[in-house]
């Protein structure tokens, strides 16, 4: 990519679980997007939680229409299975989506093992999803810096 990414589509997954912190990702990846990707359009789908991130991450992916996926989600123990297993599937099938479809899948997915919705904690989290939502950002312009140099020694 050039120093303009007129053309780049970038596809951000949000679930909707713990909806006012996983915004803030959202909210940090695109002001960062607007310096750091010029141009580029971001579009987001949200999904009732981080489960169903994957699924929709390869078909994204496969639809040829993104140059890359970013998904977030807040994973916590809520009594009823361990939140590890959860956010090992989450974070697994994401790995598997951008493999499978070989468009970059990015995850702001955070698994605190001590939340609790009180204000203390969802203002912490809350900032804490600006900042990963703006490392989204750098990570996906490295990695699109990266391809285009890939493509170039290719082409």
């Amino acid at each position: 990519m050039t120093d303009t990414y007129q053309t780049t589509k970038i596809a951000f997954i949000k679930a909707r679980w713990h909806a006012d912190i996983v915004d803030r990702a959202y909210e940090g990846f695109t002001i960062a997007a607007a310096t750091l990707l010029p141009g580029a359009t971001v579009e987001a789908f949200d999904v009732p939680g981080a489960f169903e991130m994957p699924l929709l991450a390869k078909k994204l992916g496969q639809s040829g229409q993104y140059h890359a996926v970013v998904a977030a989600a807040l994973v916590v123990d809520g009594g009823i299975y361990r939140h590890d297993f959860v956010a090992s599937a989450v974070v697994d099938g994401l790995m598997s989506a951008q493999m499978a479809t070989g468009v970059p899948v990015f995850s702001v997915s955070l698994t605190p093992h001590n939340f609790q919705p009180v204000e203390a904690l969802t203002s912490f989290y809350s900032a804490h999803f600006i900042k990963k939502g703006e490392e989204a950002a750098i990570a996906v312009r490295q990695v699109l810096d990266l391809e285009a140099r890939l493509a170039d020694l290719v082409g």
